[in-house]
């Protein structure tokens, strides 16, 4: 799978989109949320996200509940 490096998102992005106030958090929703999207980069202290992944997850998790808990 070919992904543009754009399309890449370190973990304040991510906590950025899904509503959380530090990229820090993004690891809770990792353990608390066996649907949150996997890393497409994982080596040492850097992880990447794809947006299309992050941003459909939470698109999902805010028709189904209303809102990102």
């Amino acid at each position: 799978m070919k992904i543009e490096p754009n399309d890449l998102l370190d973990a304040h992005e991510v906590a950025s989109i899904v509503g959380l106030n530090r990229g820090g958090n993004v690891s809770l929703y990792r353990r608390r949320y066996e649907d949150f999207p996997e890393p497409v980069i994982e080596k040492g202290r850097c992880t990447l996200w794809r947006r299309q992944d992050v941003e459909h997850w939470a698109a999902t998790r805010r028709r189904n509940e209303g809102t990102v808990p």
